[in-house]
Parts: structure tokens; sequence; C-alpha cells
């Protein structure tokens, strides 16, 4: 392992924070590397200088905050890096052509070739080939969601939608094409009711489907509607000792919510956490600071319930 290698990788070794087959290279350099050695040497010390200087635990408020900004960073950066394998460089690929006459005149062949075979599929006669549409390309034609109804009764949901005329589709919940109209609904729009409906509908999906739960912790972040938002915590109560995120998104419901009812129902959705020491933090900064009586008051009374740190 070379000497610039482990330098760009003594951070997280001395963090703990290297893969085991990692952490061995980095030792077995250091036991004959001086410099680096002395790098190490020196960035523990300074880890060592900054533990003792115990700073402040954060907020819980902003440890939520955190993790959700952590979170959203990661999904983009992850979106960000599957687009990039399919960047071309073509300055550097037409440098190429430059030097290969063989591989220029393939191309052009090949370019000839099917430019005669889409004239011979589109001359009256020969029968064009259509593309069937998928739920996937007929929702960027899709401009708004006009309603929702459900049938109870065989589990059947009505989606009337909006592209350049007006168009609608039906089907169950397991659809595909319905669930990602569902979807769109609940993000994108402008009609709270068609928004409120389109939660309803979600929440009685599994929550373990990773875009159910990415749309409901969006509507109770995001959502102007203090009953959108109520329902998606509803709907995302069930997760709350499972999923991190969850519990986040309801502290920070609880902390900045601006409607006394999300605030309450998510003291109540973070009652099988309330010992978990970000939940008990916030609720000790609600019962001694909070404005609103009722929250202080419930605070209180959760904090009473709790067994005493010792």
């Amino acid at each position: 392992m070379k000497c610039e290698s482990v330098q760009n990788n003594l951070n997280l070794y001395v963090y703990d924070e290297l893969p085991d087959d990692a952490r061995h290279e980095v030792e077995n350099h250091l036991a004959g590397c001086a410099d680096c050695a002395a790098e190490a040497k020196s960035m523990r010390m300074f880890l060592h200088a900054l533990t003792d200087a115990k700073p402040e635990d954060p907020s819980a408020s902003l440890l939520a905050a955190s993790r959700m900004k952590l979170q959203e960073a990661l999904e983009s950066a992850e979106q960000n890096r599957g687009w990039s394998r399919f960047t071309v460089d073509i300055a550097g690929w037409m440098n190429q052509l430059r030097f290969s006459p063989a591989l220029a005149v393939m191309l052009i062949m090949i370019g000839f070739g099917g430019g005669v075979l889409a004239t011979f599929r589109t001359t009256p006669g020969n029968r064009p080939v259509q593309n069937t549409p998928t739920a996937e390309s007929s929702l960027g034609s899709v401009a708004s969601i006009s309603g929702i109804t459900q049938d109870p009764s065989n589990n059947s949901v009505q989606i009337k939608y909006n592209k350049l005329v007006p168009d609608e589709a039906q089907g169950s919940l397991n659809d595909p094409q319905i669930q990602q109209l569902l979807l769109y609904a609940a993000r994108s729009n402008y009609n709270s009711g068609v928004r409120l409906d389109s939660i309803d509908a979600l929440t009685q999906r599994p929550a373990e489907d990773a875009q159910v739960r990415e749309a409901l912790i969006y509507a109770l972040r995001y959502d102007k509607n203090p009953g959108v938002r109520l329902k998606a915590l509803a709907g995302l109560k069930p997760y709350v000792k499972s999923d991190m995120r969850v519990r986040d998104v309801m502290l920070e419901a609880l902390l900045r919510d601006a409607n006394e009812g999300v605030r309450a129902e998510a003291i109540r959705a973070l009652h099988p956490v309330k010992a978990d020491s970000s939940v008990r933090a916030t609720l000790a900064t609600l019962a001694e600071k909070d404005s609103n009586t009722y929250i202080r008051n419930e605070s209180r009374r959760v904090l009473a319930s709790l067994p005493e740190i010792e």
C-alpha cells in the first residue's frame, strides 16, 4: 500500500471506520513507514484533544434535522452516481474516430442501414411498430390529479387525471400505474383534497414499500395542509420503532409544525420510543420552554412516566 493511499485513509483509520481488510493493510504499512506512523500518531493526539474538550451534546432538534438532511444528500448523490454511468465523453470518442477510418466507415454503414430500415417501417403498407405505453412513460404527460375514488368492496381505486385532455385510470392498489399516480398526487397536486385522498390510499398499502414511506415522510415534512400531514403521520406511526428516519421526522414535526394537532399527535406517535435519548431530550426541552400550554403539559406527563436515568 502506497503512502498516498494510506494518508488518504488515515482519518477513517483513526476514527475506526475502515473495513477490516483495509485496516489490516494500513496497519502493515504503518509498521514499516515512520512518516505515515508519525502522521497517524499526530491525528490520534488531535482526536484525544477533541475528546477531552467534552463539547456539549447537540440539541435533539439539530440532530433530527441533520439526520434528515444527510439522508436527502445521500439519496441525491446515489441518483447522480447512477446517471453518471451513462455519461459519454463525446469529444474523446470523436477524437478516436479520427484515427480509426475502418470504425468510421462501419458507423456510416450502420447509420445508412438504420435510415433505410426506418423508412421501410414507416412506408405505407408496412405497419409501423408502436411501443406499448408504460405507467412511467404515461406519467410524463400528466398535468394534475383531479380526483381519487376508492371502492371498499373490491379494493379498486379510480383516479382521474389531466394530460393534454382529461383522462382517467382504474385498477387495484397493486396496479403499478395506480401506485405511480398516487405517488404523483401526494407530492405534486395543487388540490389539498386530492393529496389527502392520495395519502389515504397510500396508507392502505404496506409502508415497507420504500416509495410509499418516502411519500409519507415528504408529506409530513412539507405539505401545507395539516390534514394531509396528520394522515401521513398516522401512516408512519407503526414504523417509529424500526425506522430512525420516521422517528426523526416525527421529532421534527413535534418541534416545528405550526399545527397544535399535528404536534400533539406526534407526541402520541412517539410514545413507543419515549425512552429514546433524543425523544427524551426533546420532551424535556418542550416541557420547560414550549409556548403551547398543552404541548408543555403533555411533555411533562410523558416524562413523568419514564424511569429516572441513573
